[in-house]
């Protein structure tokens, strides 16, 4: 079988590259109509574009079929963002859009540790290698003091910042999924601690809260709708309601408003501790 990335250039064989009227009738047409047909050739005779985009960005480690998929990605909305009435070819249009695509693809998955995502941060990623050959220093390790001063006034960035994305760019990242030892037993993600609480912890206390809410719920229609008002707007919401307020609201003054409160919260309690007598708490039940 051969390799995903071979079949596929194979396949832009079967769409010719196009003339710039009829690519512009293509593209009209898929403007005024979404007709499919012409968006499946005007996209079709571009797959060699986004072969030729993403083989520049194969330096940095990532698989090509992904690259392409990513350009892919990038051609379609240069499709459906393409104005044929402006006067340029479509290949010029979809190019901005399939790199754009490729790189944020690149930034996201180049390393375990974020790249930046400022302007001045991508120019540097994208960019410090270019800069490096044009001095010719491209090996490996830390680059000399007058280099970083260079590239750091032509990139218009710090000179901490070139050294660091030059350090990383240097690293490579180890997967998680590499076997611990040679005979392939384990994998370093198994020996990774998790830092919150396990599964089973996180399904029991979902499983108490809400049986707490349902105990909340019954308690509070034993109370009547004043008492539930004042109790609700004193200690079951994230912004209290002041005394004076709710007092102003029932024509009654601040103390009667707390006493009526204090009674609130008393038979509530009363309430849930009957009803949580009479059956057994959602965490026992998961056990």
């Amino acid at each position: 079988m051969k390799p995903h990335f071979e079949w596929y250039r194979e396949q832009t064989q079967a769409f010719p590259i196009l003339e710039a009227a009829e690519e512009q009738r293509l593209a009209r047409r898929w403007q005024d109509t979404e007709d499919p047909a012409a968006a499946r050739r005007l996209l079709g005779s571009h797959l060699r574009l986004v072969i030729k985009i993403a083989r520049g960005f194969g330096r940095y480690g990532m698989p090509m079929d992904d690259l392409i998929a990513e350009g892919n990605v990038g051609l379609m909305r240069a499709l459906a963002k393409f104005d044929p009435e402006r006067g340029f070819r479509f290949s010029t249009y979809a190019t901005w859009w399939i790199r754009a695509a490729i790189q944020e693809y690149v930034l996201r998955n180049r390393s375990l540790v974020t790249m930046g995502t400022t302007t001045a941060k991508k120019k540097l990623f994208f960019k410090l290698r270019q800069q490096k050959s044009a001095l010719g220093v491209l090996g490996e390790g830390d680059l000399a003091a007058d280099m970083v001063t260079r590239i750091a006034q032509q990139l218009e960035v710090s000179e901490d910042e070139v050294v660091e994305m030059n350090r990383r760019l240097a690293a490579s990242d180890q997967s998680l999924s590499a076997p611990l030892r040679a005979d392939g037993e384990g994998e370093w993600q198994d020996r990774l601690v998790a830092d919150g609480p396990d599964q089973e912890s996180l399904i029991v206390e979902a499983s108490e809260l809400a049986w707490r809410q349902d105990l909340l719920a019954e308690g509070l229609l034993e109370l009547n709708p004043r008492e539930q008002h004042i109790l609700k707007g004193r200690r079951l919401t994230d912004q209290a309601m002041t005394l004076a307020d709710l007092g102003d609201l029932y024509g009654v003054s601040r103390e009667r408003v707390r006493q009526i409160e204090v009674r609130a919260f008393g038979k509530l309690k009363k309430a849930m501790l009957t009803a949580a007598a009479g059956r057994p708490s959602r965490q026992q039940s998961v056990h």
